[in-house]
């Protein structure tokens, strides 16, 4: 049943995003009827919860709008009876953060957000707490939708599907329509004259463009990209391509595949920063602070232009124009994660994957893209094998599952490198690790080493 006024929560309502959530709210009031909007934090949020929250409430009224906007460290009470639920948190904060960069770092291999061991051990935080929030929404709105933008997206959204059994879930990321910005700019084009498909995982996914003739124009896009020094994602060092193997894999690559297709140089990039202590988790944590300074002034009454190099550019264009679409089945054309159903053949049925759809009133109905080549279809069966072992680590908390994933990440060399960081992982998040609560015992009484 549509209701006429909405109630949106937002876990994570104290993060510096909120205002690009908030503003996309605004930009679509003609299309949501919104009556409430709750933002959820934890007490260790509570003074950016107020922050965030108060300019929130000034961008609301600047508006013109006669929504509620509530702050409270009561989830339950958040999500009673809402209608739509967003996720934007991170258990641990930057700290955590921090933690998975510098220490994969400190022994040479990757760390970052969401790949290799720092990717894995967010997995690892994230993933009970995104369950016990499923727990309480099927008791307190279990009609709701949850829009999940928290990070490891895929990973978070495939373990709502198969283990918190919640069926009305849609990852999402703004990778895709930065993608989609800047390709169409580079053939001066218009982003609606262009169309998109997408498939993969979650920041490994590959994408052809068409124009709306129906002719394909990934190539041309591959001609300039090669000639253009245009940033795509602030948060990624965006060393270039061999234009050899892009034009070989037929399929423009996600921004973060130079994880995997440029590791060394990513790599030796990554330790500079390490030894400068500048990885991106520290630099955010700076541009946090300057952010909520601004956020405190009381005549700030809009998103500020600094935060878009945060990283969260066209945030809002997602998450809001997902919502936008399921309440009014708009059947827009959107790249999210969603349960496989069929729609790429090389992987699992019922897994998570990153594909476009057509959201609904019904939520997303995922594009049939069909087979990869090998070259694609190698790489995304190993990381969605990595995916699924990860899932199972972080509900079981079993060493040895954790120590499997660890293994087949191709980012994090095997043997005892890999058993190395995943001990001393384990230990720096201890405080947000209840489930290996064993585990760490043994590595601290060294019975495991």
């Amino acid at each position: 049943m549509i209701k006429d006024r909405l109630k949106i929560a937002t876990i994570g309502g104290g993060s510096s995003y909120t205002p690009e959530l908030i503003e996309g709210y605004i930009k679509r009031k003609d299309e949501l009827p919104i009556k409430e909007i709750w933002l959820v934090d934890i007490e260790e949020g509570k003074e950016k919860l107020e922050i965030v929250g108060n300019l929130a409430k000034r961008m609301v009224e600047n508006a013109g709008l006669d929504w509620e906007v509530h702050l409270t460290l009561d989830r339950r009470e958040a999500l009673k009876e809402a209608d739509f639920v967003s996720t934007q948190f991170r258990v641990g904060l930057l700290d955590a953060r921090i933690k998975d960069e510098r220490i994969p770092l400190s022994h040479g291999i990757l760390g970052q957000e969401t790949n290799g061991a720092g990717g894995m051990f967010k997995a690892f935080r994230t993933i009970p707490v995104i369950l016990d929030i499923v727990k309480d929404m099927k008791e307190l709105c279990p009609n709701a939708w949850l829009v999940n933008f928290t990070n490891p997206a895929g990973m978070v959204t495939e373990a709502v599907l198969k283990y918190g059994d919640f069926e009305k879930v849609v990852g999402l990321c703004n990778v895709p329509i930065n993608h989609n910005m800047l390709e169409s700019k580079l053939i001066g084009k218009d982003v609606n004259e262009l169309v998109f498909q997408y498939a993969g995982l979650n920041h490994h996914h590959w994408h052809k463009v068409f124009d709306k003739e129906g002719n394909e124009v990934t190539s041309l896009i591959m001609e300039e990209m090669f000639k253009s020094n245009e940033q795509v994602l602030e948060n990624i060092h965006e060393i270039p391509f061999f234009e050899e193997q892009i034009r070989d894999l037929g399929m423009l690559p996600c921004g973060y595949h130079r994880y995997y297709y440029l590791t060394d140089d990513m790599l030796k990039n990554e330790i500079e920063e390490f030894q400068k202590n500048a990885t991106r988790a520290e630099t955010v944590k700076k541009l946090e602070t300057e952010l909520f300074e601004l956020y405190k002034d009381p005549n700030l009454k809009v998103k500020p232009e600094q935060l878009t190099k945060r990283g969260g550019t066209y945030y809002s264009d997602a998450a809001c124009e997902l919502i936008a679409s399921i309440y009014n089945d708009k059947r827009t054309d959107m790249v999210v994660t969603t349960r496989n159903n069929g729609a790429l053949d090389d992987l699992p049925y019922d897994c998570a994957v990153e594909v476009s759809s057509i959201i609904t009133g019904a939520g997303p109905m995922p594009i049939n893209f069909g087979k990869f080549a090998p070259a694609e279809r190698g790489m995304v069966q190993i990381m969605k094998a990595m995916e699924e072992v990860t899932i199972e680590a972080a509900i079981t908390g079993d060493y040895g599952k954790a120590l499997q994933a660890f293994t087949i990440n191709p980012l994090v060399p095997s043997g005892k490198i890999a058993r190395t960081v995943l001990n001393e992982m384990l230990v720096a998040h201890k405080k947000h690790l209840p489930q290996f609560a064993e585990v760490i015992e043994k590595i601290e009484n060294g019975e495991i080493k």
